[in-house]
């Protein structure tokens, strides 16, 4: 099993910044592809981003596209989103996903408890 926990949300000023963490456990990090959804209240899960297992390649949610960055640090075992420009639009529990890179299938299949994102007009 692959544990994630998520940290860093909070309550933020339109405009301002936040970076999430996600800390991983439990199986080699660095043979899984990683990725950020969000969920806002009475919406559908939506994708954010995702980063390939090295960190060469990376893939973002157009409504995130030029604000938001995820990068990992594989010797540390975290991946990251750096959230600039924030808008209230951007208001929902963040999670962090993970799926082997060999794996055949398009989903995830490990998932954190997400963390509380809230922009404030």
């Amino acid at each position: 099993q692959l544990q994630l926990v998520e940290s860093g949300g909070g309550l933020v000023q339109a405009g301002g910044s936040l970076r999430l963490s996600c800390a991983a456990s439990g199986r080699t990090f660095s043979n899984y592809i990683m990725a950020w959804f969000r969920q806002a209240p009475g919406k559908e899960r939506e994708f954010v981003a995702r980063i390939s297992n090295t960190g060469a390649y990376t893939s973002y949610a157009d409504s995130v596209k030029g604000r938001f960055t995820i990068f990992r640090d594989n010797a540390k075992n975290t991946v990251y989103l750096q959230m600039n420009s924030l808008n209230p639009e951007d208001t929902a529990v963040y999670s962090c996903a993970g799926r082997h890179y060999l794996a055949t299938h398009s989903e995830y299949d490990y998932w954190g408890q997400g963390t509380q994102v809230t922009v404030s007009s």
